[in-house]
């Protein structure tokens, strides 16, 4: 699936404004944002895509949609280590927020699937997530006048799979956060850090090794790595479950860390619960798993050199999107 690059010439400004209400300059910090050939943006497709996105029949039993584990308010993750599917069904992984996954590689913890619209499918079938029959629930949803008439005037053709997917996927992608003091900081604006924060800044990005796996301004480099979090993975290898190299073992996509003080418990599987003890962990250095990336060693810090880390993380935050959930 080819994508191009959107100038949003669809209305440049206006459109992000009709849909995610991110009123800060138009020129974003990740650039342009990247949407397949076969499914370009608009706003009745968007907005297709929410309504579908918190609907509830999209479970076996009426009971969770896809915005039940991505609240918008915690940055469309959920609070929870593992998140809760139908008939108390517990996932596998941590929920991943979804906030600037226009800009994603590869979708899911093994950095397996290439797009979005692969994406939408898995937690609708997904026996423990929503647990849905495709076929069924195609069905039931053609039968819904509003989704039915949507699908004829906006993809001319009967609600299906395709309508489904696209909606959906084109709505996580007008989910854009990209007004985080950090990001005025990063445009030039030199007085959008506080001295704490730039102090934390320097820390993380001059003397430690964080940007090895965490570059401005993504914060990610959008691979998959091994960060030393067990010795033992146990029955959840990560990228070695689609690959099944020796390599691969403990290998997970390396997560944005944009909005991590609204997206905790962290790591794949939730294990810890605060900034402070994501820290700790890599200043033990990880736990010296065979496949552990090459970046990762111990190190010190002082206590006031922790409190400005963290007061750096507070910087990426970005909550102007919410003023579309609210």
């Amino acid at each position: 699936m080819k994508f191009k690059r959107s100038v949003l010439l669809i209305v440049p400004l206006l459109f992000l404004a009709a849909t995610c209400k991110h009123t800060a300059s138009s020129e974003f910090v990740l650039g342009a944002i990247p949407f397949p050939e076969d499914n370009p943006m608009s706003f009745e497709k968007i907005e297709l895509g929410r309504q579908l996105f918190f609907d509830k029949r999209l479970s076996s039993d009426n009971s969770i949609s896809c915005a039940s584990c991505h609240l918008p308010e915690k940055a469309f993750t959920d609070g929870k280590a593992l998140s809760i599917g139908v008939n108390g069904g517990i996932t596998m992984r941590n929920a991943p927020s979804i906030l600037n996954a226009a800009y994603l590689k590869t979708i899911m913890f093994d950095g397996e699937l290439k797009t979005l619209e692969m994406q939408v499918i898995v937690p609708i079938q997904e026996h423990v997530e929503m647990n849905e029959n495709m076929k069924e629930l195609i069905k039931e949803l053609r039968m819904i006048p509003e989704y039915q008439q949507a699908a004829r005037t906006i993809f001319n053709r009967d609600f299906d799979p395709w309508v489904l997917t696209r909606s959906i996927a084109a709505f996580e992608r007008s989910l854009i956060s990209q007004n985080s003091a950090f990001d005025r900081f990063w445009k030039g604006d030199q007085r959008a850090l506080t001295v704490e924060q730039k102090r934390g800044w320097k820390i993380f990005s001059k003397e430690l090794y964080c940007t090895k796996c965490h570059p401005a301004p993504a914060f990610t480099t959008y691979a998959v790595a091994n960060n030393g979090l067990y010795l033992d993975y146990g029955t959840d290898n990560g990228r070695f479950r689609i690959t099944n190299d020796e390599k691969d073992k403990g290998k997970f996509k390396i997560p944005s860390l944009r909005n991590i003080t609204l997206t905790g418990p962290y790591m794949h599987d939730g294990k810890i619960l605060t900034i402070k003890d994501v820290i700790k962990h890599y200043q033990m250095g990880g736990k010296g798993h065979v496949n552990q990336s090459e970046f990762i060693h111990s190190f010190q810090l002082t206590k006031r050199k922790e409190a400005d880390l963290e007061a750096f993380f507070t910087s990426l935050t970005d909550t102007s999107y919410l003023s579309s959930f609210r």
